[in-house]
């Protein structure tokens, strides 16, 4: 499972530890990401995603997943996300 944002796309990040002496060496930073479950009011269900606390604050902030994947452009979406969102545009759609 690699270490990506399903939402946000946030992934890894290279940089260097510096030591007292000024000394480089290579280190990486990592998202911190946590596995939630969110709730899809348009479908009714619940979706386990692998998000970024960012992005999860992200979601909280635009009034639940729903909203936020109606504003999130496709390209920093997953193949998962990008079904999900999908398929929620069909239920909103039917639903009108």
């Amino acid at each position: 499972m690699s270490r990506v944002c399903e939402l946000t796309g946030k992934g890894r990040q290279v940089g260097n530890n510096v030591s007292h002496a000024n000394n480089k060496t290579k280190r990486v930073f990592l998202p911190n990401l946590q596995n939630v479950t969110l709730l899809s009011e348009a479908l009714d269900r619940r979706v386990k995603l692998r998000v970024s606390t960012h992005g999860l604050r992200s979601v909280e902030h635009n009034g639940g997943l729903d909203n936020w994947l109606e504003k999130t452009s496709d390209d920093k979406l997953s193949p998962r996300v990008q079904k999900l969102k999908r398929e929620i545009a069909k239920a909103k759609a039917a639903a009108n």
